[in-house]
């Protein structure tokens, strides 16, 4: 009897260090794939940056001036440089006629941008508004216009 339990003790300490390796092994592999994805999300924001071989259209007229890029459907990306006088981003690209909405209880619901209209009812689509890269924190019609910031607009699917 007393041999048996110390196999049975042996395979309980065999098994917790197979689990135990396994646990390890499983811990670094999920540390490396975090590491990538970071990695990816910083490749993708530098490429939704300006570069001087991309067309970029200058709009408008004023002392202020910032970039601001539209992303459709199709994922072809369209370049501005805008001028203004205006403080606040929604302001300047509603005077060029660059975005339209609707006033709602959030503020401004963007629904064109550049020509293009997103449908949420008809298919989930919406125009999302980005702040160098990343999700804005404020919507369009309260984002105050800082010198070196970047603004855009994609087409998401929710």
């Amino acid at each position: 009897m007393k041999k048996r339990t110390m196999k049975m003790e042996t395979k309980k300490k065999s098994l917790s260090l197979i689990l135990c390796s396994v646990l390890i092994v499983a811990m670094a592999l999920f540390t490396t794939g975090c590491g990538d994805n970071t990695n990816e999300k910083d490749t993708s924001t530098q490429e939704s940056q300006v570069t001087p071989s991309e067309e970029v259209t200058v709009l408008g007229e004023g002392d202020t001036k910032f970039s601001f890029s539209v992303v459709d459907k199709e994922g072809t990306e369209t370049f501005f440089e805008i001028h203004t006088d205006k403080k606040v981003v929604g302001e300047a690209l509603q005077e060029l006629d660059l975005i339209a909405g609707e006033d709602g209880q959030y503020g401004l619901y963007v629904k064109t941008v550049n020509g293009i209209t997103a449908d949420y009812d008809k298919d989930g689509m919406y125009w999302a508004f980005y702040v160098n890269g990343e999700y804005a924190q404020s919507g369009v019609d309260t984002t105050e216009i800082k010198e070196g910031e970047s603004y855009s607009f994609k087409v998401e699917k929710s």
